[in-house]
């Protein structure tokens, strides 16, 4: 049997609309929840004899293999596994109620593949009630959430999906193509297509083409890195404005935009916090050799968590430094 205590990798995370709650998924099918009262103001009850928390309780949404990622609704958290996405009232996720899910919604079977695709990042547009799905069958599916009815198929990568990314009416992608690609959701076609590996100052061809994380601000900037160094761009030219100093990330996951500032992170002992012009204000020491997955809140609570290739889960409240670790597993 597989070691889940000291062997774990979560590939995403989630708060609760409340932001009470943490949701946190891994490699064999589980979501830990935590309670981020406790984890905020820790109690000898919630602690373990080292100080480390565990979440209050597991549950297992799908029927089995990874999940690889989370997101959520004011109502639903949703899960998206291995060809299909389930969402479970967050009211029976954090209640640790035993309830099925309440929706599921299948991906689209590809004759061409005989295997069920991953959907490895999800997105939720509030403003039209749309789901967003970036597959590995390197295609994304928008979905009506209340129907469950496919509405879009947006196709043109030739590699599978790492990161997809929402800004109103506009969606960004990030393959192992090599590729970061600007949507429409409106529309079926790229509006526009970069290329970072064929930048100089960008490429790095010890670590591919590849390009794990990509995010938009406003409507003027774009976040990506992967093998290519991580870098923002101008919407408006497609040209360069920053490359970012980090020579110990050797692969990028992660790519953030807080406010006026750039978090990220992937395979390297550190998470960075960012000047949009370049400067370092912040490297943190992870638990994790590679993070997958970060996500930060201002309210209710403070918090920045950070996990990946690690059965611990990294909590700073300062968003500088680390103040304490989460358990994957549950207590003994």
């Amino acid at each position: 049997m597989v070691d889940r205590i000291n062997y774990n990798t979560v590939l995403s995370q989630v708060f609760s609309p409340c932001g009470n709650f943490l949701a946190a998924s891994n490699t064999y099918g589980d979501i830990a929840v935590y309670s981020l009262n406790n984890v905020t103001n820790p109690s000898e009850v919630s602690k373990s004899s080292n100080g480390i928390q565990h979440p209050s309780h597991h549950i297992r949404p799908l029927e089995g293999g990874n999940i690889c990622s989370l997101t959520s609704t004011p109502k639903f958290l949703i899960a998206g596994g291995i060809g299909e996405i389930k969402g479970q009232t967050w009211d029976s996720v954090t209640g640790g109620k035993k309830e099925k899910p309440r929706f599921k919604v299948l991906i689209p079977a590809q004759r061409e593949r005989s295997e069920q695709t991953d959907v490895n990042s999800l997105q939720y547009n509030s403003a039209d009630e749309r789901l967003c799905a970036g597959c590995g069958d390197n295609n994304i599916y928008i979905f009506n959430l209340e129907s469950g009815k496919l509405i879009r198929t947006l196709s043109g990568h030739t590699g599978f999906i790492h990161s997809i990314n929402l800004s109103e009416n506009q969606l960004v992608s990030a393959s192992e193509d090599g590729t970061v690609r600007l949507w429409d959701m409106r529309q079926t076609a790229a509006t526009n297509i970069i290329k970072p590996f064929e930048n100089p100052r960008l490429n790095r061809p010890e670590l591919g083409k590849w390009v794990g994380a990509a995010a938009l601000s406003d409507d003027w900037l774009l976040l990506c890195g992967g093998g290519p160094r991580l870098s923002v761009w101008h919407l408006r030219s497609m040209e360069v404005t920053t490359v970012f100093p980090m020579k110990d990330l050797k692969g990028v996951h992660v790519a953030k935009f807080h406010e006026d500032r750039v978090f990220a992170g992937g395979a390297g002992p550190h998470f960075y916090q960012f000047s949009l012009n370049g400067q370092v204000y912040g490297q943190i020491p992870t638990s994790a050799s590679t993070v997958y997955s970060a996500e930060l809140q201002e309210t209710p609570q403070r918090i920045l968590s950070i996990a990946g290739s690690s059965p611990y889960i990294d909590i700073c409240t300062t968003f500088n430094y680390l103040d304490q670790k989460l358990a994957f597993a549950l207590p003994a």
